[in-house]
């Protein structure tokens, strides 16, 4: 077992695991900074998934069916800014019915594009190797983007003002709507990309296939204290622990595999215990800005 850990193929699967959890831990970092709570993260990866397998079969390409799960990720982020920016909804509320939407939307378009409630027919998946896929880089790059135009941008700088101080950001001619839509937009876009990678890397869409990436993501955030190089840390603790289960449960160890199946939860749960009262959050962290 040892030795299993620590094999390449083991790295591997644990890297593979760690990109859609990072890619949704970003885009609720940068959510969170501007003050919007982003519960939709699980919402936005199911849908991704979807539209990311749609254009993948329609297609026969890889590339557009990632391109297509960055739409499907806009278009829900489109709609929770609509509900919690523009209309100024509680954004814990919005963002469950969002997720209650997406899981309801994709099996009611999964029967519709292909006349099936439980999975899509296989599309053309990723390299097996998680090296050999370009994806896998692009999300690589994104981790120290993100935190490079956060930190040290103007747009950055504006962001972080907004979900600290908005009224003092808005005294200063910063449009605090204007900041937040862009914000959820982009968390939509990388919880999209997130979710192609889980259709792409599977070889099609299976029902409720984010599976609890997006509140494991939240976590990750959290546990990063919203920074986007902490939260990857974070999401690379999360594959971790997932790669191990998998692996304890192929191993034959004795242990019921229910128990095993729990283990990524279990550490969720220790790591929001530890962590929830040590972090700070933004300032204006879930408070509409009137």
């Amino acid at each position: 077992m040892i030795e299993t850990l620590f094999s390449a193929a083991f790295f591997g699967q644990m890297l593979r695991i760690t990109v859609p959890y990072m890619l949704a831990a970003l885009g609720g970092t940068i959510s969170e900074r501007s003050g919007v709570i982003n519960i939709a993260l699980e919402g936005k990866l199911l849908v991704g998934a979807f539209c990311a397998a749609l254009g993948a079969y329609y297609t026969d390409s890889v590339f557009v069916g990632a391109v297509a799960g960055v739409g499907g990720g806009l278009a829900v982020g489109a709609l929770y800014a609509l509900v919690v920016v523009r209309f100024r909804a509680d954004q814990i509320v919005a963002g469950v019915a969002i997720n209650l939407l997406a899981l309801g939307l994709t099996r009611f378009l999964l029967k519709l594009a292909f006349d099936s409630t439980a999975n899509s027919p296989p599309i053309e998946s990723l390299a097996s190797n998680v090296a050999a896929a370009p994806l896998f880089w692009v999300a690589c790059v994104l981790a120290p983007a993100v935190h490079a135009v956060l930190m040290y941008s103007p747009f950055g700088l504006r962001l972080r003002a907004v979900g600290e101080h908005p009224e003092a950001a808005a005294t200063a001619g910063v449009s605090v709507v204007r900041v937040r839509w862009a914000a959820v937009l982009i968390a939509g876009a990388l919880a999209g990309l997130g979710g192609a990678w889980l259709a792409l890397g599977s070889g099609g869409f299976v029902a409720e296939m984010s599976g609890g990436r997006g509140y494991v993501a939240l976590t990750a955030v959290i546990m990063g204290k919203w920074r986007p190089l902490a939260a990857t840390l974070a999401s690379l603790s999360f594959g971790f622990a997932e790669a191990f289960q998998l692996n304890l449960q192929t191993a034959g160890v004795g242990v019921p595999s229910e128990l095993v199946q729990m283990l990524p939860y279990v550490l969720t749960m220790v790591a929001l215990t530890g962590f929830i009262g040590r972090s700070r959050p933004p300032g204006a962290l879930g408070k509409p800005y009137q």
